[in-house]
């Protein structure tokens, strides 16, 4: 009875001792005398203590830390990478057999992938089309890694070293392409100025009353500084008119001023009195002009005895 009793007792402990209590992120690849026995979980699980044994898989998203690798692009540039990678186990059974340590293998794979896919790249591709580098990385990485039961999620380039003297020339590039913007859009402003002046010049040609107006503008402009000296710019086109009419006028004539010993001016009679056929003028008019001119011609000679 009692060796009944103590039996009953290990055969108990014995089941208790083989339960296993799985979590719901972990699964348990169970090994039965050293074959797959399969995976069990999650919850309570029998897994026999002495015939059998489990390794607990975790199936949550893991990140690895990809080392920094020295990397020589396409253009012959050195440059030091690292990168993240975010994958997980979606066969733990594969994940177990297949490979002995998933973690190493998965890092190993992402650094040779890293290495080989950066080496086929340029420089400028590396720096400014990383979303593309970080797809192939995935691909490549994905397609070798799923044998072992493993799913890469994603793969980003998170830092690249450059060597001091390609930073130093980058900046010099940057400094030269922003000069050449600034130069290019001053002279668009340039360009865009001068028609414009050009355009309003032609506006104001067709007006005449536009300079006057436009100078009354200025003046007003200048009025609203207190100066103690005020310039009042006066254009040539106001004295046009005047211009016109003193040319057009009898007193426009040039005058002639006889020196001593010279001989005597002809008479404005003779020299400037055509005839009536000549000038076009009826007879009364050119009469009356002559009588203007002698009159002047008086004048001066009178002027110049005094």
């Amino acid at each position: 009875m009692e060796f009944l009793v103590g039996g009953l007792a290990v055969v108990v402990l014995y089941l208790f001792s083989s339960l296993r209590i799985i979590r719901q992120y972990e699964r348990a690849v169970s090994f039965f005398l050293g074959r797959y026995w399969g995976t069990k979980g999650p919850g309570l699980v029998f897994i026999p203590a002495v015939f059998a044994h489990a390794k607990r898989i975790s199936l949550r998203i893991m990140a690895l830390d990809i080392t920094p690798q020295d990397v020589i692009t396409r253009d012959n540039v050195s440059v030091k990478v690292n990168a993240v990678l975010y994958m997980r186990v979606v066969d733990p059974g594969r994940a177990v057999i297949e490979i002995e340590d998933y973690l190493y293998a998965t890092s190993q794979l992402a650094q040779t992938t890293l290495r080989s896919v950066l080496g086929e790249v340029e420089l400028d591709e590396l720096l400014a089309d990383r979303e593309k580098i970080n797809g192939i990385l995935k691909r490549i990485i994905d397609e070798r890694s799923d044998a072992w039961g493993i799913e890469v999620s994603a793969v980003e380039v998170k830092d690249v070293d450059l060597p001091e003297t390609m930073k130093r020339a980058m900046a010099r590039q940057a400094e030269a392409e922003r000069e050449r913007r600034a130069k290019v859009i001053n002279a668009q402003g340039e360009l865009q100025a001068s028609e414009t002046l050009a355009q309003a010049a032609r506006m104001l040609s067709t007006e005449p009353n536009a300079f006057q107006l436009r100078y009354l503008q200025t003046v007003a402009e200048i009025a609203a500084e207190n100066n103690s000296t005020t310039i009042f710019p006066i254009p040539v086109e106001l004295f046009r008119p005047f211009l016109q009419s003193v040319a057009g006028s009898p007193s426009a004539i040039p005058r002639q001023v006889s020196t001593p010993g010279a001989p005597a001016p002809p008479e404005p009679s003779k020299a400037l009195a055509p005839s009536a056929e000549e000038s076009g003028m009826p007879a009364q008019e050119l009469k009356e002009l002559m009588a203007r001119l002698r009159i002047e011609a008086a004048r001066t000679a009178q002027g110049h005895d005094e």
